[in-house]
């Protein structure tokens, strides 16, 4: 290391034992060397002069060496107390780092040890301050973090006087912000987080404490609440207010979040990890009920968790178990009644829980991405069982499977459907994939892509749930589908709800202009069945003809299909009529 050569004589003492640690020493050394100096040459010239008798030179030395010491005792003292304000500034630079105490040193003098001083302290009060801030502080949003949040919830909840106050802690996070993110640039998203964090800003009071904890995630605590309604309240105004749109460096971007609010509770006080964590589950539950929603942490919200969380790690590796069965329902032409096509359905026999319904486990599936793995397996099984129905001789059917979103993201979805059909013999025009409008509309370019190569393959197409999504028509008339199903919620209120019979109605409507099959899903009663047909529907799919059942249970089915169109072309060479399509397929 090089030293500044000013420093020399300081660097020499301090190679010295007992000066090396004290800057004191090195001082005093130094006076008393000054001091002495002069004693010491009169002395000198004393011995080796003889101008001075003997008797004259000892009195002039007792007398030189007494005021030497009375001098050097009086600088000593003078500079060891001049050197306070450097021991001071030193004192409290170490007594700050080992105890973060911030000094109280002078400020009014203005030589260079008043001005050490005093820049000391102020800088010693700005460190403490960023320290603080960096600590305790949100870098990106200004607001609290967790650590700051967790303390000051903390000081609320346990003290004593509060004890009787009920605090509401809401955990909100923006719904779908990692796809969001991923169409943003880095300086948008955090310019948009920023923005949220001001929103935010203006829905609370003084006495809220508003956090920023980690990526989309914000946590609020209000204390001592009134009434539940106005937990509500402010719920419904935190989620209206992010809902309008942000404009951010010339882009409009909209955006929904989800809520989890827990409340203390004033009988076994919780602890504010464990109310933290009561609200993480909350908002999980909430982010379950979909977009722009709220949810109340309950101990039966709670007990759903721990199932999803027992059911996740039992789904890990249940495909390579053989515990994941194919089930299949059919399709009914409406006008003739006879089966068209299969819908093959993913199921889990449990080894101890038995049948697992889907809607438990597939959206886990979806969320840890075990689902693309089980679709890629349903998809090849359902190809290779309705080549075995093509080979036992029964009718020419087609083989309808869902496409889930994560499928969808895949680079190479094209290729593993037409290496799957390759593999399994079975003829591209046999199948049909099924596919959303949601995940769809997430990047509509590369949707609308993906679907033409599929096409291209010879594969049919069919938009699932149709009007309950965007539904919109400029859009719709982009993607290159042959069939669009009507959702069962519509189909199962068609007979008592206007709304739902309108929508019915305008889907079959749309279907025929746009020369598209129709296919409606939930048919469960006769005057469905009469409403859809009069109503011009291609074909139907639900209870009424049969549940979703295995492949066994399905044969006998094709059997009697084949031998009643076998029978009625045999009949219509006679020229008679004899199909009769009420009766043809009874509910099971």
């Amino acid at each position: 290391m090089t030293l500044n050569h000013n420093l020399y004589l300081y660097s020499f003492l301090a190679n010295f034992g007992w000066f090396k640690k004290s800057y004191t020493a090195k001082i005093m050394l130094v006076a008393f060397l000054g001091t002495h100096v002069p004693l010491l040459t009169l002395l000198l010239s004393f011995v080796i002069s003889n101008s001075y008798s003997l008797e004259m030179a000892v009195q002039v030395m007792i007398v030189a060496l007494l005021a030497t010491l009375v001098g050097t005792a009086a600088t000593l003292y003078a500079l060891n107390h001049l050197l306070k304000p450097v021991i001071l500034t030193s004192a409290a630079l170490q007594n700050y780092l080992n105890t973060k105490t911030l000094p109280e040193l002078p400020t009014e003098f203005a030589d260079e040890a008043g001005t050490l001083m005093a820049d000391t302290s102020q800088t010693l009060h700005k460190l403490d301050e960023l320290i603080h801030y960096i600590t305790n502080y949100d870098e990106l949003t200004g607001l609290p973090n967790r650590e700051l949040f967790c303390d000051r919830l903390h000081q609320i909840l346990s003290q004593p006087e509060n004890n009787q106050r009920l605090v509401a802690v809401f955990v909100l996070s923006i719904d779908d912000f990692i796809a969001i993110s991923h169409g943003l640039d880095h300086q948008i998203t955090n310019l948009l987080l920023r923005a949220v964090a001001q929103r935010l800003s203006t829905c609370i009071i003084q006495t809220d404490i508003l956090a920023h904890f980690k990526g989309d995630e914000f946590a609020l605590a209000r204390i001592d609440i009134n009434s539940l309604e106005s937990v509500i309240k402010l719920s419904q105004l935190l989620l209206s207010t992010l809902n309008k749109p942000f404009f951010l460096e010339g882009n409009s971007i909209h955006i929904t979040a989800s809520i989890g609010i827990t409340i203390n509770n004033l009988t076994e006080p919780n602890t504010v990890n464990q109310v933290l964590q009561q609200a993480h589950i909350a908002l999980y539950q909430s982010k379950q009920k979909g977009r722009s929603q709220y949810q109340f942490y309950s101990p039966e919200i709670n007990a759903q968790l721990q199932e999803r969380l027992t059911l996740e790690k039992e789904l890990h590796g249940a495909l390579e178990r053989g515990e994941m069965l194919v089930y299949y329902q059919p399709l009914i032409e409406l006008h003739s009644g006879k089966v068209t096509a299969m819908e093959a359905l993913i199921r889990w026999q449990h080894p101890t829980l038995g049948l697992v319904s889907p809607a438990k486990f597939i959206p886990i599936a979806e969320t840890n991405g075990a689902i693309v793995a089980i679709g890629e397996w349903v998809l090849r099984t359902a190809c290779i069982q309705t080549r075995a129905w093509q080979l036992a001789g029964f009718i020419p059917i087609r083989i309808s499977v869902n496409l889930s979103s994560r499928q969808f993201e895949q680079p190479y979805l094209v290729e593993i459907v037409n290496q799957i059909l390759e593999e399994t013999g079975l003829e591209a025009s046999s199948l049909e994939l099924e596919v959303t409008e949601s995940f769809l509309m997430a990047d509509i370019d590369r949707s609308v892509h993906i679907l033409k190569q599929l096409r291209e393959l010879g594969i049919c197409l069919a938009l699932d749930d149709f009007g309950t999504g965007y539904s919109s028509l400029n859009y719709l008339k982009r993607f290159p589908v042959n069939m669009l199903k009507i959702d069962q919620s519509f189909v199962q209120d068609v007979m008592s709800n206007p709304d739902s019979a309108a929508v019915t109605d305008a889907i079959i409507a749309l279907a025929k202009s746009l020369r598209l099959k129709i296919t409606a899903e939930g048919v469960e009663t006769q005057e469905q069945l009469e409403y859809l047909q009069i109503r011009g529907c291609d074909e139907g799919q639900g209870y009424y003809f049969s549940r979703p059942v295995p492949a066994d249970m399905i044969t006998p089915m094709l059997q009697k299909s084949s031998q009643q169109m076998e029978g009625i072309a045999a009949v219509n060479t006679l020229g008679l009529r004899v199909f009769d399509t009420d009766s043809t397929y009874a509910k099971s």
